[in-house]
């Protein structure tokens, strides 16, 4: 007697405005594939202290604008997929939320872009790693990498 393997947990994307839209495209596949939800993640490290307002009435209107908007391409960019999706916007330490969103979640993997070679590369290295190897290193679910391609003009359009 064979048994069923359970569900797959859903797919976690970490997203950034302006990245290359492969990376959405890629976890929205990855989710349809195995029949997941895909969750996308925006991780803020400014809203930090938006957690804790002294006053409630001071939280940032123009970082809610910015995540509206980034929703709104996103939805464009996954529209007639199929894909039941969610977005959400954390706040702190982008290693340590998608880790806690992950496994609050139940995610079966995490997807994530990685920066092309130059200077922002360089300094990633100094001070630890990219997000991908970072996430990787403090154990979660499998993560995924996806090359960020060129930038430019014939570039692969951002979100």
């Amino acid at each position: 007697m064979t048994e069923a393997l359970p569900a797959p947990g859903p797919v976690l994307a970490g997203v950034v405005p302006g990245q290359p839209a492969a990376i959405i495209r890629h976890a929205a596949e990855l989710a349809r594939g195995s029949g997941s939800r895909l969750l996308l993640a925006y991780v803020d490290p400014s809203l930090e202290d938006a957690r804790r307002p002294i006053d409630p009435d001071g939280v940032d209107d123009a970082a809610a604008g910015l995540a509206d908007g980034f929703r709104d391409r996103i939805a464009a960019r996954l529209q007639g997929t199929g894909v039941e999706w969610s977005f959400t916007v954390l706040a702190g330490d982008p290693v340590h939320e998608l880790l806690r969103y992950a496994q609050d979640a139940g995610a079966s993997v995490i997807v994530v872009g990685s920066r092309e070679h130059g200077l922002g590369r360089y300094l990633e290295n100094l001070a630890g790693g990219s997000l991908g190897e970072r996430l990787a290193r403090h154990g979660g679910p499998p993560v995924i990498i996806v090359p960020g391609g060129k930038t430019g003009p014939t570039a692969d359009p951002s979100t």
